[in-house]
């Protein structure tokens, strides 16, 4: 049933040699990883007035203009050093590769982590305001936010689920449809700015506050405008996604983005300031512009279409980011190993899965709120922002490769600019980025904790080529089978322990509520074994596991003074349907659980039901 309903929803298994034909074309990566990046002039311009208008009021919109001038300023900086990153990094990995190579491992890990809880972030933040756009369109669906955001997510993880080159085709259409939109409202309202046909002429004359309140409105604004430039980072963590040449690939997908992303910014920005567009609890920025733009048409409600689509498929970018970098974590020994393991279809399915839960629980933990999650959202991107373009000004000045000086100058402004957004976050919106300072020391005691147990599973299983390998030799086998009825199971199950040891023992525990069942057992067993001894644990309190442990220890010491293997072998029966094992109890489950704290060998004995 199970296998049937897993290839119906994710697809037929792939072959391991059908990888490289998944890899993806310029187009189609585009598509899936810059829609987190293209989406965020959804609510990057919004999030810059509502600052303005909530803290120096209406006459201070005019801001929004300088501010995103300065985000232009620091998406060249960090397009140009993403774009280094790529060639001199093109094994993937992005800012946690390039920190530890020039920060060192424990940076290195804090880029890793960062960008690991951003990403879940990214879906959260992408998901929440493409419900945002949907309830624009129909305010009855306000109660149900955080339940329609559930959805999406889900539905994205089926998507993803299915491979690169499946979830990157369908994300085609709303990516694509949403460029074309915003293309014709931004032109179409500078041409009608051009002719004179506007409702309102800014006026740019207003008088804020001077000195340092000014400073702090506008380091404010421009803190929470920079939400706009996440996801920029996507492309530099998936290089081995891309078809060859990996690199030059990457570099110009990069580079197109950037371009089309500076584009929405100036042109919403300067619509939004031009329109007189002030922040509204029920309809977004962009809904606003579009309504001037396009009226209440049908244009109007294709924008807010568009819109939903993208913001719902920018988290597709977490969907992409987040398993490549979880890979690399469990690569170098900081994540479980099961994060290397790709799925039926090529992709790091476990991966996938991490991020869909994270993102859930944050959703419902914020109640699906755009503007709780972004300052967060922000530090987690800025902070490997910061480490990663710092550090590329290491890896210039040791290497010094040709323009070197240029190069550094170029990371030293994005660095400069991405520190300085950090720690206005911290300083100014610290109500909702404190959690960041909790997360981070627990992730990075969790990555090398990890770490530290892969160490020491290597340094002991390790088989030195100068040492001989210690044998070990025994004069027999002993083997203990744990009964609780005569059945054709445990017959069968005694037979095969006859087999392999030299000394075979039944053990069963009883209990207090039957005694007549439980010594006719013991008849019945011994009549039909009479050479093997059957022992019979009185047990007061109902529980199985503590008196075959302590049995087990008893007869391990003897074994070990006999110099005999000790092997505990545990019948069971296997239902002919797998939803049948429901029905039964787990005994079994928890004998092997608790054996395996014990040094000695614990089998099962299978025995298949018919029907």
């Amino acid at each position: 049933m199970w296998p049937l309903f897993k290839r119906f929803l994710i697809g037929k298994p792939l072959k391991t040699l059908d990888e490289g034909a998944r890899h993806l074309s310029r187009t189609k990566a585009l598509a899936l990883l810059s829609s987190d990046a293209l989406s965020s002039v959804a609510y990057g311009t919004e999030q810059i007035i509502t600052v303005l208008v909530a803290v120096g009021g209406v006459a201070t919109l005019w801001l929004q203009l300088p501010v995103v001038a300065l985000v232009l300023v620091l998406l060249g900086a960090i397009t140009l050093s993403y774009r280094q990153i790529i060639h001199a990094y093109p094994t993937g990995g992005g800012a946690y590769l390039v920190t530890s190579k020039n920060w060192g491992r424990n940076a290195g890990l804090v880029a890793g982590g960062s960008l690991l809880v951003d990403y879940m972030l990214t879906v959260a933040v992408s998901v929440a305001s493409g419900t945002e756009a949907i309830i624009s369109a129909i305010p009855a669906l306000h109660p149900y936010n955080v339940a329609i955001g559930v959805i999406i997510i889900l539905a994205l993880t089926g998507i993803n689920l299915r491979g690169l080159r499946e979830s990157a085709g369908a994300l085609m259409v709303p990516v694509y449809l949403f460029i074309v939109v915003m293309v014709v409202m931004i032109v179409w309202g500078l041409v009608n700015i051009l002719t004179g046909h506007v409702n309102y002429q800014p006026t740019i004359t207003g008088h804020v506050a001077t000195g340092s309140a000014s400073i702090l409105l506008f380091l404010k604004a421009f803190s929470s405008g920079s939400s706009s430039l996440t996801g920029v980072e996507a492309i530099s963590n998936a290089v081995p996604n891309f078809k060859e040449p990996k690199p030059r690939n990457a570099s110009i997908t990069l580079v197109i983005m950037a371009t089309i992303l500076a584009f929405f910014l100036v042109g919403v920005t300067f619509l939004s300031f031009t329109y007189g567009i002030k922040p509204d609890a029920h309809v977004t920025v962009l809904a606003q512009i579009g309504q001037q733009v396009f009226g209440h048409g049908v244009l109007f409600y294709v924008l807010q279409i568009a819109t939903a689509l993208i913001l719902a498929v920018a988290a597709n970018t977490g969907f992409s980011a987040f398993p490549q970098l979880a890979y690399n974590l469990a690569r170098d020994k900081f994540m479980p190993h099961s994060y290397m393991d790709k799925g039926d279809r090529l992709g790091y399915s476990n991966g996938i899965m991490s991020l869909a839960l994270g993102a859930i629980v944050l959703l419902v933990i914020f109640n699906g709120s755009t503007e709780a999650l972004i300052p967060l959202y922000a530090v987690g991107v800025f902070v490997p922002f910061t480490l990663s373009q710092s550090g590329m000004i290491i890896h210039w000045w040791r290497e010094r490769d040709g323009h070197w000086l240029m190069k550094s100058l170029i990371n030293f402004v994005g660095a400069l600019i991405s520190a300085v957004l950090v720690v206005t976050l911290f300083a100014l919106h610290f109500n909702s980025v404190w959690p960041y300072l909790i997360i981070m020391p627990i992730l990075l005691r969790m990555f090398w904790v990890i770490n530290r147990h892969y160490k020491l599973v290597a340094k002991q299983l390790r088989v030195l080529s100068q040492e001989p390998i210690k044998r070990s030799h025994y004069d027999g086998a002993t083997v203990i089978v744990l009964v609780s009825n005569l059945t054709r199971a445990t017959a069968d199950a005694v037979d095969y322990a006859k087999s392999i040891g030299d000394k075979v023992l039944a053990m069963h525990v009883s209990f207090d509520s039957n005694p007549q069942k439980e010594h006719r057992l013991g008849v019945e067993f011994k009549r039909e074994f009479p050479e093997v001894r059957y022992v019979d644990i009185h047990s007061s309190y109902r529980s199985i596991t503590k008196p075959a442990m302590r049995f087990v220890d008893e007869i391990a010491k003897g074994s070990k003074e006999r110099n005999h293997s000790l092997t505990i072998l545990i019948p069971q029966f296997v239902p002919h349907h797998s939803w049948q094992n429901a029905l039964h109890n787990q005994n079994s489950l928890k004998l092997r659980t608790a054996l395996a704290s014990r040094d000695i060998t614990v089998s099962t004995y299978y025995f298949h039901l018919k029907e």
